[in-house]
């Protein structure tokens, strides 16, 4: 594996390949979730980049960039493990100038849910993987749907920039306990992780009802608010049901909804989703 810092470096030897890229965009960190991309990289391209930059301007005032965890030497071993090519580490001077042309998301769909509490975060997270896009010009790129509305917003703008790489979804990896993966999930104790299982819970609790044949969803959230409501410390920042473009829906759409739940745990935020 090689580990490269510069934009430059990295776009000469890349260039030199007439080789299938597959590119796993992170913010270090590293957990099975991560795992799980560089792995389905591994196996459908001939190279693998990851990159690793916790990137500014998606955080907003107040939230955890100071204290978002850092752990980069575990981080290379992983790569390294999981038979990662290149290594992109690049610092804040390598990836931002001071005065920059900037990319803004939809006006609605950026604005909802996590862009409505977060306004602006999209635009931060956009303008980064427009730039690492451009930079590893990959074959496939591979993103999670545990953050589901950004893969939407991602995808939206690779069609609407006409950047040539495919967005390959993969499915959220979960811990034994069914808590999903996040890297914030450090900061949780141990009473709030036992409490935190209940968001997946209540999504499994969904997925059984339509599987029953429930399909109204005002009354799949209302059963998700209540279940919710009765843990102790957990506040719901929202639940909401949508299709895939992230419109509101009145009724299930099969294969075509998500369900997604934000809450507050104490001073941790954390999110999660089933796609039906």
């Amino acid at each position: 594996m090689v580990i490269v810092k510069t934009i430059i470096e990295l776009k000469n030897i890349l260039r030199k390949s007439n080789q299938s890229i597959g590119f796993v965009p992170t913010m270090g960190a590293l957990h099975d979730g991560h795992i799980s991309l560089i792995k389905k990289a591994r196996l459908e391209n001939e190279i693998v980049v990851v990159s690793i930059f916790v990137n500014p301007t998606q955080f907003l005032e107040g939230e955890d960039l100071d204290k978002y965890p850092r752990k980069d030497e575990a981080d290379k071993k992983i790569c390294e493990l999981c038979d990662v090519d290149y290594l992109f580490m690049p610092d804040i001077n390598t990836m931002y100038n001071k005065d920059e042309v900037t990319i803004n998301a939809p006006k609605t769909k950026g604005y909802i849910l996590e862009g409505f509490k977060r306004a602006g975060h999209f635009d931060g997270m956009l303008q980064i993987v427009l730039k690492l896009l451009n930079i590893v010009q990959p074959t496939n790129s591979y993103f999670g749907k545990k953050d589901a509305q950004q893969l939407s917003l991602i995808t939206q703008m690779v069609n609407n920039f006409y950047i040539d790489t495919n967005i390959v979804a993969c499915d959220i990896v979960r811990e034994s306990d069914g808590l999903a993966y996040s890297s914030r999930n450090v900061y949780l104790s141990k009473e709030q992780r036992e409490k935190a299982l209940s968001i997946s819970k209540s999504l499994k609790k969904s997925a059984k009802s339509i599987g029953e044949g429930q399909r109204d969803c005002k009354t799949i959230k209302n059963n998700i608010i209540e279940y919710l409501d009765n843990i102790d410390g957990l506040e719901i920042e929202y639940v909401e049901i949508v299709d895939k473009e992230f419109n509101k829906i009145e009724e299930i759409e099969l294969k075509n909804t998500i369900i997604l739940i934000a809450v507050q745990l104490g001073s941790t935020r954390l999110i999660d989703n089933i796609w039906i």
